[in-house]
């Protein structure tokens, strides 16, 4: 219950910005969620992940943007989403800190890539040349930086709270156990 709660709060970080009239600078709560909900549920539920973030895309494109809804520009991004569960099923399904850090790596890394890479060769924005692909992958350096940021607090809050929240309890029982007198 916890993987759904936390990707609708995921879907939520994407739209509510928009409803406070504030400007998205991609600080939110997707890649973590996603990798934390595909840690948590089996694989076949990716499926509903991927629906679920799609439907904020249709929303942000048609209603906040106001431009039309074109399935095909967004496949790449569709297809990240399914990566980004996949991604937390296979190295979270033990938790360490450095499989979460190599998922936030991966995870926001890949977006940045290959989500640019697309930008780039589909678009008009740049030109199809050299300087072209370099001035693209420049200017997305600042949503880079902070989806870096927002995905490594993301994750972190959402593998981390449960372990100090164990590390709590145990030294709570030891302490406990440790006041007993003994018979």
């Amino acid at each position: 219950m916890i993987a759904y709660l936390v990707l609708v709060f995921a879907a939520l970080s994407r739209l509510l910005p928009h409803t406070f009239h504030s400007v998205g600078l991609n600080i939110t709560a997707v890649g973590g969620g996603l990798l934390f909900f595909g840690s948590r549920r089996p694989r076949w539920q990716v499926l509903f992940a991927v629906a679920l973030m799609a439907l904020t895309d249709v929303y942000l494109t048609r209603v906040v943007y106001g431009y039309p809804f074109h399935p095909q520009a967004y496949v790449i991004t569709w297809l990240w989403y399914g990566a980004a569960c996949v991604l937390g099923s296979v190295l979270l399904r033990k938790v360490t800190p450095v499989r979460v850090a190599a998922a936030v790596l991966s995870s926001a890394t890949g977006f940045f890539l290959l989500s640019n890479f697309v930008v780039w060769a589909s678009g008009s924005m740049y030109p199809h040349n050299g300087s072209g692909f370099t001035a693209c992958y420049v200017a997305a350096l600042p949503f880079y930086a902070n989806d870096l940021v927002s995905t490594g607090l993301t994750a972190g809050v959402l593998f981390g709270l449960p372990v100090l929240a164990g590390q709590i309890v145990r030294a709570l029982q030891g302490a406990a156990n440790s006041q007993r007198p003994l018979a």
